[in-house]
């Protein structure tokens, strides 16, 4: 509990000393860093932002711009990652990678093709996806603007969520932290399960075919 404590403290007085120095535009340089970088929690950082703004310190509605334009200009660094990345050089990585198939990412990509734009609009209401969801986007070379439109829609609903109840809950913001990192360890859980199903689904595929083949 108090190591999860001083990372709290850590981030928040990182993240006020960037408002402090840049006002609403360190906000979103810190969710700007934030998609880069997973581990910086924006469910701090946006709370927190609420509460500056409720103090007067920043006026709300320049935070939820600046916010939301620190999320797109991450997220398109990232899909400029993904496009740079390509289909060339992920089929050359996957084939070096154990278990996985190219018909594995050819599936991804056909459902990418047909589910992208609610993939990349939904995906940035959901803690881990939201910063990954660009890469594919950009591998896949989802038009710009659509994908630009779509990440500044789902980034502003999310957002003015965290930051609105950091700017009710006043001095009470890290109450929200508490419950968006429930959210955040089902997320996680539901991933860890779902590749360790399919990890044993495919070492058994393996196995199988090796003895069909002797």
């Amino acid at each position: 509990m108090e190591s999860g404590a001083e990372n709290l403290n850590a981030v928040a007085t990182w993240a006020v000393s960037l408002m402090e120095t840049l006002g609403g535009a360190g906000a979103g340089l810190a969710i700007a860093l934030e998609n880069l970088f997973p581990p910086l929690p924006s469910e701090i950082i946006l709370p927190l932002a609420g509460f500056a703004a409720a103090k007067g310190t920043l006026g709300l509605v320049e935070v939820l711009i600046w916010t939301t334009v620190g999320s797109v200009v991450g997220a398109l660094a990232l899909y400029g990652i993904g496009a740079w990345l390509g289909r060339r050089r992920m089929y050359a990585i996957v084939e070096r990678m154990p278990l996985i198939k190219a018909a594995d990412v050819e599936r991804t990509e056909a459902w990418f093709d047909k589910h992208g734009s609610k993939a990349v609009f939904f995906g940035r209401m959901i803690p881990i996806f939201r910063s990954l969801i660009s890469v594919p986007a950009g591998i896949e070379r989802m038009p710009l603007l659509r994908f630009t439109l779509l990440t500044t829609a789902g980034s502003a609903i999310w957002n003015t969520i965290f930051v609105l109840a950091g700017f009710y809950l006043g001095a009470n913001w890290h109450v929200v932290e508490d419950y968006a990192g429930i959210f955040q360890t089902v997320v996680i859980a539901v991933v860890v399960i779902g590749l360790a199903a399919w990890i044993i689904m495919r070492v058994r595929q393996v196995r199988r075919n090796r003895v069909a083949a002797d």
